[in-house]
């Protein structure tokens, strides 16, 4: 009777852990990762924009005279 008595007790504590808290869902992890996406896609646009016009104010090769 002492093995039923354990496996019952053993089959309750297990369901008990499964009906804890599962933590959070994913949705809220996915927004933070689309965030973090857009942020570095406008860090960088901005040092693409910054290079850019850095490389446009280099002036031109002459020849010289």
């Amino acid at each position: 009777m002492s093995v039923f008595t354990y496996l019952h007790v053993a089959l309750r504590a297990r369901l008990a852990e499964l009906r804890g808290d599962r933590g959070d869902s994913p949705v809220p992890t996915a927004v933070i990762i689309f965030g973090l996406v857009a942020v570095a896609m406008a860090v960088t646009a901005a040092a693409l924009g910054a290079a850019n016009d850095w490389m446009d104010n280099i002036p031109k090769h002459q020849d010289p005279k």
